[in-house]
């Protein structure tokens, strides 16, 4: 057997097993815009060391989303952290600024289940959609092409803001950098 006809056959073989490697699993979310390279925002925030308690039967009920003993206030901490007013963080209602925007947002109604109606959707779209082998391979997703007419390009929104007169003083960087 000649060396191309074993590298093809092995690249098949390969492509085959990628492709049904996860058939089954729950559809993973994805990055829409998986093709940049993001910050890892977790690397930045500097975390107290773990304490092990003297006495295990004395800790308080754990609160998901709340406090710890190391972290009594991480919200606040990482605010502090990434140059931030901590007392932002304290939650006092919609700003002056904001009423009105909150109103128009709301002016046909407020639906409590919205998160988890848009969610069941996602997944009903990410099991539905065939996924492609070469997707599976690559490690992409069919995301970009699903949610296309809803992302934003920041540069296009940089341009039409400051077209209108708006003030951009935090603007996205140019792509490359």
């Amino acid at each position: 057997m000649s060396t191309l006809r074993l590298g093809v056959l092995i690249a098949f073989g390969l492509l085959a097993v990628s492709a049904c490697s996860r058939a089954g699993e729950t559809p993973q979310l994805m990055n829409l815009q998986a093709h940049q390279d993001s910050p890892d925002e977790f690397s930045i925030v500097p975390t107290n060391p773990l304490q092990a308690p003297s006495d295990f039967s004395a800790l308080p009920t754990p609160t998901p989303g709340g406090t710890n003993l190391v972290d009594p206030n991480p919200r606040a901490e990482a605010v502090t952290a990434l140059g931030g007013r901590p007392s932002a963080t304290q939650t006092r209602g919609v700003p002056a600024a904001d009423a009105g925007l909150v109103r128009y947002a709301g002016r046909e109604g407020v639906d409590p289940e919205i998160r988890q109606e848009l969610a069941s959707e996602d997944l009903q779209l990410r099991q539905g959609t065939r996924v492609r082998p070469l997707e599976r391979l690559f490690n992409t997703n069919m995301y970009r092409r699903a949610y296309e007419d809803q992302l934003l390009d920041p540069q296009d929104e940089l341009r039409r803001w400051r077209n209108r007169g708006a003030r951009t003083p935090s603007a996205p960087p140019p792509p490359g950098q």
